[in-house]
């Protein structure tokens, strides 16, 4: 069966003599005069069809009735208790539009992600003010964003803005600085400026230590983006090194993880932590991809990192349920720790192959 269209929302044209007198109505996304508006809601406008397409995609469709409330002027909105009102369902919207545009980003959906990280900074300059710390987290939403479109003149003064309001912030955390540094490290990579990268993301590794600690898979993303510029600048030795601390710390991590599935599975009564979400997955998995890649192609390959990385994605497939690749993984873990004598890898490698093996050759129901 053919899959059916994705609806796309519908609209009706602006009727500019229903409009009070010296009234315009401006596009959701580009803030030109607007000549449609939603029919669902009637309290967003656009200047044309393709971006009333693009936000409906994008964040539109997710929040649609949530607009009425705060669009829509009423004697209680104006008073106190009102306003508080509007400000507790305007910070419900910005929390919405940053795990959507995160998502997005996540799946490789850049222009996707641009209407909710948009929205997510106007929202968050009604509530928080213009000058507010609070107003970062959409600053770099929208930042990476344009990264991933190549606007990087866009991404410089996204940027630019960013870093402003955390200089003018003394209360600022941690974990902001440690974002902002990553984002500035990933521009100037993408510029070819690999010393401010390098310097920014030092900085990156810093503050992400303190907010979440030394042996955190969020730090490691600091190592690991070091390591490509390293690589980058052909110094081989510094971003192996550096390759390997990542790999170090998410075998430890997914382990941990596995062992947390196993008793999950053997315990099903029993409440445990989730395992990493799939934006983190996919991450993850072309991290440990790129290092894998590395490691292959270098001169002198060392066996013992091929078999820790090719576990960690043996492992991450099980966790993620492609039960065939984690069986390819294994193999190829397996190949490598097996050239090492006594290496401590081999038998949790054959204890994973074991599992899988025995899960593909199970019965599924409904297949009989």
């Amino acid at each position: 069966m053919e899959a059916k269209p994705r609806a796309v929302g519908a609209t009706s044209e602006v009727v500019p003599l229903a409009l009070p007198k010296g009234t315009t109505k401006l596009c959701e996304l580009c803030k030109r005069e607007a000549h449609l508006q939603c029919t669902e809601c009637r309290v967003t406008f656009y200047c044309h069809a393709e971006h009333q397409q693009a936000d409906w995609v994008g964040i539109h469709e997710r929040i649609c009735p949530l607009l009425v409330p705060i669009r829509t002027q009423t004697l209680s909105s104006l008073q106190e208790a009102g306003r508080i009102e509007m400000k507790l369902k305007k910070a419900e919207l910005i929390e919405i539009c940053k795990l959507v545009a995160q998502s997005k980003l996540s799946e490789g959906k850049h222009q996707e992600a641009l209407p909710a990280a948009q929205f997510c900074l106007r929202c968050s300059i009604d509530v928080h003010g213009p000058r507010s710390v609070h107003l970062v987290p959409a600053y770099l939403l929208l930042a990476e964003a344009n990264t991933g479109l190549g606007n990087l003149t866009m991404v410089a003064e996204l940027l630019s803005q960013a870093e402003w309001v955390v200089l003018k912030s003394p209360e600022c955390g941690h974990a902001v600085h440690h974002r902002l540094h990553r984002s500035l490290g990933r521009l100037h990579t993408a510029t070819g400026n690999l010393e401010a990268a390098l310097l920014n993301f030092a900085n990156d590794i810093y503050f992400a230590s303190k907010a979440y600690g030394l042996d955190s898979t969020v730090t490691c993303g600091g190592y690991y983006l070091m390591a490509d510029v390293f690589a980058k600048q052909g110094k081989l030795p510094v971003a192996c090194s550096l390759y390997s601390e990542v790999a170090r710390t998410w075998h430890y991590h997914l382990t941990k993880l596995l062992e947390t599935h196993m008793q999950n599975v053997q315990n099903p009564d029993v409440s445990f932590e989730p395992s990493c979400d799939n934006a983190q997955r996919v991450e993850v998995d072309e991290m440990l991809r790129t290092m894998l890649e590395f490691e292959q192609n270098r001169s002198g390959k060392d066996s013992a990192q091929i078999a820790l990385v090719t576990h960690c994605l043996a492992m991450l497939c099980f966790l993620g349920g492609d039960y065939l690749k984690a069986l390819g993984f294994c193999s190829e873990a397996l190949q490598a720790s097996q050239l090492i004598p006594n290496h401590d890898l081999t038998e949790p490698i054959q204890g994973l192959l074991q599992l899988v093996q025995g899960l593909q050759t199970e019965p599924r129901p409904g297949l009989d």
